[in-house]
């Protein structure tokens, strides 16, 4: 992937993840490429926040143990930031960069509740009408 880099904003906070090499996470770069995404996200589970993107991704579900900042794809159709660890079979899209920590990620998630997270490709501008 020769851009790796995706941006995330979050109540006017904007911060970076790093997308891995899979198929999955070049299909949401391509997506981005058009137009930047925004998803409204809720707490599930005391470990992650999840919501629906509205369109359907390649999945690549491996064994995985999630750790704050992880990036997944859930279903093919739902995005994961997790804040806690947790197992299953997922597809990884990547990692908030500088994140090791529950409280980093909640901290950059603005804590408990509902938020909206908006996904771009830096440098591209939002393409939306």
């Amino acid at each position: 992937m020769e851009n790796t880099t995706l941006r995330l904003s979050v109540n006017g906070r904007s911060f970076t993840a790093t997308l891995a090499g899979n198929t999955s996470a070049e299909a949401l770069k391509a997506r981005l490429a058009q137009g930047a995404v925004s998803i409204r996200m809720n707490d599930y589970g005391d470990m992650e926040k999840v919501g629906e993107l509205g369109f359907t991704l390649p999945r690549n579900d491996r064994p995985t143990t999630t750790a704050p900042g992880d990036l997944i794809l859930y279903q093919g159709n739902s995005l994961v930031i997790y804040y806690d660890v947790n197992t299953w079979n997922f597809t990884r899209l990547g990692h908030v960069d500088g994140v090791s920590t529950r409280a980093e990620m909640l901290g950059l998630l603005g804590g408990a509740g509902e938020v909206t997270v908006t996904l771009s490709l830096p440098g591209v501008q939002d393409r939306a009408e």
